[in-house]
């Protein structure tokens, strides 16, 4: 009985400091103590990614009754956050800005691959005759800088909504001849390598599916990924999307 009656005082006094006003404002700042790292959290764990481009990522054509890339990156996800598939089959980088224009409102992540068929389209430089090596260089040169100067009015683009960007590499056609393998694989370093530079001139992540999908069995055909492969790709940009800070960095696998 004697210990009680100063923790008594001591409450009485504190009442009678901060009046009834104070104890309503302490008692909803302490409400919302506890429900605004709730909300806030929630918020920010809520992410929504598009992906842009070819058939890399509209795959479904080729892989039959096997799950597609966005199907398996799905599956992947967090419950609640959401993948939107915008590339289409046998786009090239003219194609993107119309990509674009369907863009969620609610996007937080951008992952684009594209350059692969406009690779194919240039592809007919490889059977040219040259009467030197330093000819030969001179038009895959042409090629390269042309290539370049569409990649980076792309990116210029896509990075234009200020989201998280990741690009991804053009990986190295499985054909089955060995000769033309050599050569496809060759010729894409320079465009690979304009890839590379634009992305990390903009401080974009860098997906490289060289890398990734880097056996026989991640291809459907030549110059398709497989279910196997698309799992890959799927795994690679949930990485990218699971940064908390994404920034220039490279994902290989």
């Amino acid at each position: 009985m004697i210990d009680a009656a100063p923790e008594a005082s001591i409450g009485f006094c504190v009442h009678d400091k901060l009046g009834r006003r104070g104890l309503l404002a302490a008692a909803l700042m302490g409400g919302a103590a506890v429900l605004w790292p709730r909300l806030s959290g929630a918020g920010n764990r809520m992410k929504r990614v598009v992906l842009l481009g070819d058939s890399i990522f509209d795959n479904a054509a080729y892989v039959g009754a096997d799950p597609e890339v966005i199907r398996q990156l799905r599956q992947l996800l967090p419950e609640g956050w959401r993948a939107d598939l915008n590339a289409r089959d046998g786009a090239v980088m003219a194609d993107i800005p119309a990509q674009m224009r369907s863009l969620a409102g609610s996007a937080t992540h951008l992952v684009i691959s594209i350059g692969g068929n406009d690779a194919l389209l240039q592809s007919g430089v490889l059977d040219e005759g040259a009467g030197s090596m330093a000819e030969a260089l001179e038009k895959l040169a042409a090629v390269r800088e042309s290539f370049q100067r569409g990649y980076a009015g792309m990116l210029e683009q896509a990075l234009s909504r200020r989201l998280p960007t990741a690009v991804c590499t053009i990986y190295e056609p499985r054909y089955p001849e060995p000769r033309l393998r050599k050569l496809a694989a060759t010729a894409l370093t320079l465009l690979n390598d304009a890839i590379t530079r634009e992305a990390f001139a903009r401080g974009a992540t860098l997906i490289d599916l060289r890398l990734i999908c880097d056996r026989d069995e991640d291809f459907a055909n030549p110059i398709e990924p497989s279910a196997r492969g698309g799992a890959k790709i799927a795994q690679a940009i949930l990485g990218f999307v699971q940064e908390t800070k994404p920034s220039s960095a490279v994902i290989t696998k």
